[in-house]
């Protein structure tokens, strides 16, 4: 469907003025002040030497003598980079796998699988580098497999050294000749890898490769690790001490990860993001299988985005090469800080929405909700909208909203702001003695409930973590799930917890016998 650009200015001007009304529906963080007063060090001091009446085991004392220490991250060194080419289906992403020791890439049996490039830190011999894999050229193709190959030229040119991989079994094809040709237009050192040699007979096949004028085919089996010690040492001997292509890749900028049902336009808006045409984007849903980083750096701030595939369904109806990619989109959730969980504003939420909403929650990531292609929606989807996040979001107000269009760049600049308040309060810790100060506010203001005569009474809280803020509460009786909800509540509007999930846990413990 295509829009005119004129009519979709309109469109975004009609809303622009008042689209602040949604945005603004989520919390807004107050002027913090976590500073302990002598007050709040006393009550706390007070309320310790009171515990000391009550059963504790050898948890609750580490927990509570525990010393609270900032993780430091230190810079990695720029590491030199090897790409994976060759045309779909000789066995890149096997060897990737193979190299990297793990299912990393997601494979199947049919070509055309990989279409990003995908970096991966990697190790051979003592030496480090960056192994990027990439989808299969061809030549003279049209659509979503042209910019694949674009891709793939693109690793090329940012590369250091070239791993070419040619089905033996097969052996050179046109393509290959044409590869062949780029490689050579490019001068970057290139080890010619002959893949899907399986035993003796194969290595006769492996030989006919000297024919391409690249010097000698290391015969190997990606599938079952033959020959891959010999083609690594050849490959690590190639690449350069000093990278000329490799980014610093620091363990400190955050991890941002661009989530939601397929064709929602994660890679789109990453695209505009990073200012260039890095991910592969299609009309077709379902273009991005493996997780693809990133680093980009917004306003003077690095940041690590990883583009992810769609979730469709539940990963146990999904199969073949959409399984493999949920489960990398599961596991790029998990290294994540933060996940930006698109959905199209242009439509209904759905299940899928409200469920991939929920896998960022129940993960412990903060959470930032994007409302993507606002530029195709009509002014009567504006009031269904603001019903269906109040119904269906109900739960979940704390987090921040921002409305956006990946496709024009419209307000994708408020996407940043968003992020940096929600990994904020994820990292957010309050000191004992002014949380144990708020509860005896909020606890003397609205105590807990009676339940059969006896009511439960907070002796004791800590804050246990952060990344997500996870607190502690000891009490003399079960604290009721609506009671933990209220404080929780009030947690957030005093201490502006805006964009990440709290837990509470309580620990019910009883006066030591005399």
């Amino acid at each position: 469907m295509t829009h005119d650009s004129s009519a979709s200015e309109a469109a975004q001007n009609a809303v622009a003025g008042d689209d602040a009304a949604l945005d603004a529906a989520a919390p807004v963080a107050p002027d913090l002040d976590l500073t302990e007063t002598e007050d709040d060090v006393a009550r706390e001091r007070a309320l310790r030497v009171g515990l000391e009446e009550f059963e504790l085991d050898e948890e609750d004392q580490a927990l509570l003598d525990s010393e609270w220490s900032d993780e430091e991250s230190e810079a990695e060194q720029i590491l030199p980079v090897l790409a994976i080419i060759g045309r779909p289906n000789v066995g890149k992403s096997t060897l990737v796998n193979r190299i990297l020791g793990r299912r990393e890439a997601v494979v199947e049996d049919k070509p055309g699988v990989t279409r990003d490039r995908v970096s991966y830190p990697a190790e051979w011999a003592g030496r480090r580098f960056m192994l990027v894999d990439t989808g299969g050229w061809e030549v003279d193709v049209a659509g979503i497999e042209s910019k694949v190959a674009e891709q793939a030229e693109v690793a090329i040119s940012l590369a250091d050294a070239v791993v070419f991989v040619v089905d033996a079994a097969v052996g050179a094809t046109a393509t290959d000749e044409r590869v062949v040709e780029l490689l050579r237009r490019s001068g970057k050192p290139v080890v010619l890898c002959a893949n899907k040699v399986d035993g003796a007979s194969g290595e006769a096949d492996a030989a006919y490769l000297w024919a391409l004028g690249l010097g000698e085919p290391f015969p190997v089996s990606a599938l079952h690790g033959r020959g891959t010690g010999d083609l690594l040492d050849a490959a690590v001997k190639a690449l350069p001490t000093k990278s000329a292509h490799g980014t610093l890749r620091p363990s400190g900028p955050r991890r941002v990860a661009l989530v939601g049902r397929p064709n929602v336009g994660k890679s789109s808006l990453l695209n505009k993001i990073a200012g260039s045409e890095r991910v592969v984007v299609d009309e077709v849903a379902g273009t991005t299988r493996d997780p693809v980083d990133e680093l980009i750096e917004l306003r003077g701030i690095p940041y690590w985005f990883v583009d992810t595939a769609g979730i469709r369904r539940r990963v146990h109806q999904t199969k073949g090469a959409d399984f493999y990619a949920s489960l990398r989109t599961a596991a790029a959730i998990d290294k994540a800080e933060v996940g930006v969980v698109l959905v199209d504003a242009s439509a209904p939420l759905t299940e899928q929405d409200i469920r991939v909403i929920q896998q960022v929650v129940d993960s412990g990531r903060a959470l930032v909700i994007a409302y993507n292609k606002w530029d195709l929606m009509d002014e009567d989807r504006r009031p269904y909208l603001e019903r269906e996040i109040e119904k269906e979001l109900v739960q979940i107000q704390w987090a921040p909203r921002v409305n956006l269009s990946a496709r024009t760049g419209w307000h994708s600049e408020r996407l940043v702001p968003a992020i940096e308040r929600s990994l904020a309060s994820w990292d957010r810790r309050i000191p004992t003695g002014k949380l144990n100060s708020f509860l005896g506010e909020l606890v003397a203001a609205h105590p807990h409930p009676l339940r059969g005569g006896k009511q439960s009474r907070i002796l004791f809280a800590t804050q246990a973590s952060t990344r997500p803020p996870r607190f502690v509460i000891f009490a003399t009786g079960f604290i009721e799930a609506g009671y933990r909800r209220f404080i929780e509540r009030r947690l957030r509007e005093t201490f502006g917890f805006e964009g990440t999930p709290i837990e509470i846990s309580v620990r019910v413990r009883e006066k030591r016998r005399r």
